[in-house]
């Protein structure tokens, strides 16, 4: 137990923070965390601030939060994972690669920096070699995951893009109210609504997705030349990310072939990934599948809530309409970054083989 990798989650209080706390309390090679809380959780138990509906880890469960700057952390973590808000965590996850702790973020300040990869590991594992790029001496790397709705976006248009050749995507988001973190939309805005707006969203997701999709070349990403059309709209389920996306394709495959091709996508099959699923896409053939009520923890063990689960497939060429959807969490959340902390660790980019 000794030997496992000290951690610190940053922005422990918040809800990605907690969804960090819970997916490292019994990892395997990672040891539990190092809780660094802002002003409003500072000196409290983890318990008093636990929101999620998963039980709270109860070997940290009265651990208090600490606020803490950069130097204490290097003091006391090998890996940090970041869950502080966008908008204020670039520099303090600066700070931290500067002193040599390498950051596995959820926030959005590093996303668009050169040398920072974005990263989904099934869809662009190979954009890691952005990290080969000369960094300071004892600068570590700082590793980002996307959008959270680009992330089950992505997953479920890799397995497809030789067979398709997209001429362009369309995707309407039906997203919950917990990506926007805790308490998440007020009640009164959502309850018997649909808010058809969440501020630079559409954005992200369609410039997110087609750098993920995108092809390294030349020591950079080419992104994906089709366009992306998106629309987000935030809905009132607690978790889980639905999005309606049509494909106008320039083949023709088959339905099976296309079908085919989502179940055998496994990627990181063989690297024994703790927080990898296996299969990473589920494919359900009812008529009112996938639902966020019952598809949003798609995955087993540590891997729980890490598949994307498509359904409602419909081909008529040239256009291919299919539903996914995936943890906004979980895949889109803390998991999918504590998995790029495995992946990136697996291929040697940081830490102890």
């Amino acid at each position: 137990m000794s030997d496992r990798i000290r951690t610190a989650v940053i922005g422990a209080g918040g809800y990605i923070g907690q969804e960090f706390v819970r997916l490292l309390a019994e990892h395997p090679d990672f040891a539990p965390p190092a809780l660094v809380g802002g002003g409003r959780s500072e000196g409290r138990r983890l318990e008093e601030v636990w929101r999620l509906v998963e039980e709270c880890p109860n070997d940290l469960a009265r651990v208090r939060l600490v606020r803490a700057t950069p130097r204490w952390v290097a003091a006391h973590a090998d890996v940090a994972f970041g869950a502080m808000p966008s908008g204020t965590a670039g520099a303090y996850e600066s700070e931290l690669a500067r002193r040599g702790v390498p950051v596995f973020s959820n926030a959005a300040d590093h996303r668009g920096d050169a040398g920072n990869p974005l990263l989904v590991p099934e869809v662009n594992g190979p954009h890691l070699a952005a990290l080969d790029r000369r960094r300071p001496r004892g600068r570590a790397p700082i590793v980002t995951n996307p959008n959270c709705s680009a992330t089950g976006l992505v997953l479920a248009l890799a397995p497809l893009l030789g067979l398709l050749r997209p001429r362009s995507v369309h995707v309407a988001t039906y997203q919950a109210i917990s990506g926007a973190g805790y308490p998440g939309v007020p009640s009164l805005n959502v309850t018997d609504n649909v808010v058809p707006f969440i501020r630079e969203e559409e954005e992200k997701l369609a410039e997110e997705s087609a750098r993920l999709l995108g092809t390294w070349r030349a020591g950079k990403v080419a992104p994906a030349r089709f366009p992306f059309l998106t629309q987000c709209v935030r809905v009132g389920v607690r978790e889980g990310h639905l999005e309606a996306v049509t494909v106008e394709a320039e083949r023709v495959p088959t339905r099976t072939e296309l079908e085919r091709a989502w179940r055998r996508f496994d990627p990181l099959a063989g690297l024994e990934l703790p927080t990898a699923p296996h299969p990473p896409i589920q494919v359900r053939d009812e008529e009112d599948r996938p639902q966020p009520l019952y598809d949003r923890w798609a995955g087993a063990g540590r891997a729980r809530g890490m598949a994307a689960v498509v359904g409602r497939v419909r081909w008529r060429p040239p256009f291919l309409r299919f539903f996914v959807l995936s943890h906004n969490a979980v895949r889109g959340g803390a998991g999918g970054s504590v998995l790029n902390a495995e992946y990136a660790r697996a291929r040697g980019y940081w830490g102890p083989a």
